[in-house]
């Protein structure tokens, strides 16, 4: 019989890349958004796969919304990708943070202990939770020192979900996964700004891309490549806890640089610094050690973020490429 997946937050950029994933392995994929009739899904579009998926309606903050998706779906295996995904804006909006992510993972673990459901859980941690590790990779063992609204959300669910797996026998995961990318990513977040700003400027643009520190560092990979992570947690004899990362950290600035190479940019006379794009909290290096996922899970990156910048880069033009096509086409019909 083929397994039922349930992915909270589908229409975001982990939970359409998993859901292909998914597709490909033969599951039954239903996903849910808070609005799943007002929502356009377009990214599950993107990929060709809404109607390969059941859409439903789902709160997560609301426990008899939980409960009753959870109910009727039954999944066999829950892949909790909701919540607030910006560490920028939960400093301006911390109480929506806390609610969204650690609430919401709290009434799914509620749900499957009062329903009973032998139902494996993959709830989406975060690299936030280590905060600045003073250049030491972050593993497993590293202690949370959270530095902002966000990952201190994403540090109590994380938490939860350690409880509810030893007190309540449930098999239930973090994966506590560093940066990763991919066109699909809102703009944001700083890759995708620093990818459209350069093509518009090759374009002919005028603008000035503004950023924060450029010197941060932080582990960059590729989002594909991380949902198959995902899955092999749940696929595992026994349920632990692993942090995904390619374990190689680059500076912002490096990024930027060769991100404005790409398009054949020198990115120092188009990129100006703002100070209000400063964090009050700023993390000065991200980087994890996947070790334990490499041998435990036989996962690792293939992609770095020079990898990244180039994908990011291709899609970008192509995109621009058929749009420009498409109008062709429509003026010449005219």
């Amino acid at each position: 019989m083929k397994k039922t997946a349930l992915i909270t937050g589908i229409g975001g950029q982990d939970g359409v890349y998993l859901a292909r994933f998914l597709l490909g392995k033969g599951y039954v994929v239903f996903g849910t958004s808070r609005d799943a009739g007002a929502s356009s899904f377009s990214s599950l579009a993107r990929l060709g796969i809404i109607g390969q998926v059941s859409l439903l309606s789902m709160a997560p903050h609301d426990f008899k919304s939980t409960l009753t998706v959870i109910a009727k779906v039954k999944p066999d295996e829950i892949y909790h990708l909701a919540g607030q995904t910006s560490v920028g804006l939960s400093f301006e909006q911390p109480s929506e943070t806390i609610e969204s992510i650690t609430i919401g993972t709290l009434n799914i673990l509620e749900a499957l202990r009062f329903l009973k459901l032998p139902a494996k859980l993959y709830h989406a941690s975060s690299s936030e939770c280590f905060g600045d590790t003073q250049g030491a990779l972050a593993d497993e063992h590293t202690l949370f020192n959270p530095v902002s609204p966000y990952a201190v959300a994403k540090a109590a669910a994380h938490w939860l979900v350690r409880n509810y797996r030893e007190a309540h026998a449930m098999f239930a995961v973090n994966g506590i996964l560093f940066n990763h990318e991919s066109p699909l990513r809102p703009e944001r977040f700083v890759t995708q700004k620093v990818v459209r700003a350069a093509y518009k400027i090759s374009q002919g643009s005028t603008d000035k891309l503004t950023l924060g520190a450029l010197s941060i560092s932080r582990d960059w990979g590729w989002a594909p490549e991380y949902v198959e992570a995902m899955w092999l947690m749940l696929q595992a004899q026994h349920p632990e806890d692993f942090v995904i990362a390619t374990g190689q950290a680059n500076s912002l600035k490096d990024f930027v640089a060769q991100t404005f190479a790409c398009f054949g940019l020198d990115w120092t006379q188009h990129v100006e610094h703002d100070d209000l794009l400063m964090r009050p909290n700023e993390i000065a290096l991200s980087q994890g050690n996947p070790e334990k996922a490499k041998q435990l899970l036989g996962w690792h990156a293939e992609l770095r973020m020079s990898d990244v910048i180039k994908n990011l880069c291709a899609y970008e033009q192509s995109r621009h490429s058929a749009t420009e096509q498409i109008a062709q086409e429509g003026k010449s019909q005219c």
